[in-house]
């Protein structure tokens, strides 16, 4: 069964109106994300690769974790979620820190019209390659990156194919976040 998300106002608060996700997607209804990046004691910082099936951005690097908020779930309660789901970190509520919510309004080729609000945290985690279970249909890879390599990556994401593109703005806020908590 496919998940209900709520719609929202042009503030992100819910509308009391909740639609499957496919309809959020091809009316362009404004809905909630949550992000989540992870980070380690180092500052290194956790891609994820977005898995070859995916119908938007299929294996470029973005955020650590991220999903939709279904409806009557709480942004932390949704990022909790999905670290759990998609490549199996436990992560409470109290160890994520809020960054920001930021608009994220773009359509795509294929039909897709995403309009969300992207609620934004960080978490510190203690971090090894074996301890992530990637959800297959969501995560093909995950790797940390320092911080000097996020920013050539990104410095480079128009040539590398690496970073969704578009999202290089949203990018530097989250680096800088990460930046002024490690350093």
């Amino acid at each position: 069964m496919e998940a209900l998300i709520d719609i929202v106002d042009k503030n992100g608060r819910p509308t009391g109106i909740a639609v499957p996700k496919t309809e959020i997607h091809n009316k362009g209804h404004l809905h909630n994300t949550a992000h989540v990046w992870f980070y380690d004691a180092y500052g290194n910082i956790l891609l994820q690769q977005r898995a070859a099936s995916k119908t938007i951005c299929p294996l470029l690097w973005d955020v650590s974790v991220a999903g939709h908020i279904d409806a009557g779930e709480t942004p932390e309660q949704a990022a909790v979620r999905e670290a759990k789901e998609e490549i199996g970190v436990d992560v409470s509520e109290e160890k994520l820190n809020k960054i920001g919510v930021f608009e994220c309004f773009q359509s795509y080729p294929n039909g897709i019209i995403d309009n969300e609000f992207h609620h934004t945290f960080i978490a510190k985690i203690k971090m090894n390659s074996n301890d992530f279970i990637l959800q297959r249909e969501e995560v093909e890879a995950v790797k940390l990156v320092t911080i000097d390599e996020f920013v050539n990556l990104l410095n480079n994401s128009k040539h590398n194919s690496h970073f969704v593109d578009s999202n290089a703005a949203y990018y530097l806020i989250v680096l800088n976040a990460i930046k002024n908590v490690t350093q």
